[in-house]
């Protein structure tokens, strides 16, 4: 079971990594960190600045113990002067008291001072990598966004790729079929002009010889049955059958029986 519930952890760290890794963009991490690094800058600053106001009031105090010791010192003088023994060794002891006080100062100034130049000379350098971050930030900012924006441009010249490859297909099968038609009508031509597609049912069109032949054709034959008929009515089959047997000049054989049949 706890090798089983290892797995699933790992799984899910894995899959969360991913995730997070998908969600991350490097310029917010970035400008992210610069401003932990700007944060952290103030923050040396603001110690400086401490630092050197304590420095300021220990200052200030020193100047005025060594106010006080002086006027102590004077004081002493013009009461050993005056014969004022007592008061000028009072004085003197007042500003013996004042004159430790004003070495423990000094010496806490110097550390002040000292704490003060190396907060100040850290924060120039915190300052230094805090400007090359900043360059080196807008840099890669920069370069991520050109590959981006080259990865967009790829991307969609791919897309464009996939789509001029369809319409390169579309464009064969169009050809292809053009062709396969232009091939058909042409054979059709051919066949045409070769009369081997002509119409054998007698309902199409002919040319205007055929129909001058089939036009004397079917007035001989009217001719021919007129004959007979006139024949028949003369009387006598070896007319019909000289009729039938000599076609037009018995015509006018039978032009003259007809005649005088008429006379008759």
């Amino acid at each position: 079971m706890s090798g089983v519930m290892k797995r699933m952890g790992m799984i899910f760290r894995a899959k969360a990594n991913k995730a997070l890794d998908r969600a991350e963009d490097p310029r917010e991490t970035l400008d992210y960190s610069y401003q932990k690094q700007l944060e952290l800058l103030q923050k040396v600053r603001r110690g400086v600045a401490d630092v050197a106001t304590s420095r300021k009031r220990l200052e200030l105090q020193l100047n005025q113990l060594q106010g006080q010791s002086s006027k102590l010192e004077d004081q002493g003088r013009k009461a050993l002067a005056l014969g004022r023994e007592d008061l000028a060794r009072e004085a003197l002891s007042r500003r013996a008291s004042l004159q430790q006080q004003v070495s423990d100062l000094e010496v806490q100034h110097q550390t002040l001072q000292g704490e003060e130049e190396k907060l100040t000379l850290a924060a120039q350098r915190l300052q230094a990598k805090v400007d090359a971050f900043r360059t080196k930030k807008e840099t890669i900012k920069a370069t991520y966004t050109a590959a981006q924006a080259q990865t967009r441009i790829a991307e969609s010249f791919s897309g464009i790729s996939e789509e001029m490859s369809d319409v390169g297909l579309a464009i064969q099968r169009a050809e292809d079929k053009t062709a396969q038609l232009q091939a058909r009508a042409g054979a059709i031509d051919e066949l045409l002009a070769s009369g081997a597609l002509d119409d054998r049912s007698g309902l199409g069109s002919k040319d205007d010889i055929q129909a001058e032949l089939d036009r004397l054709s079917g007035g001989t034959d009217v001719e021919l049955e007129l004959q007979r008929m006139k024949a028949e009515l003369a009387g006598g089959p070896s007319a019909q059958q000289q009729a039938i047997e000599g076609g037009a000049p018995g015509t006018d054989r039978q032009s003259q029986t007809q005649h005088r049949f008429d006379k008759q």
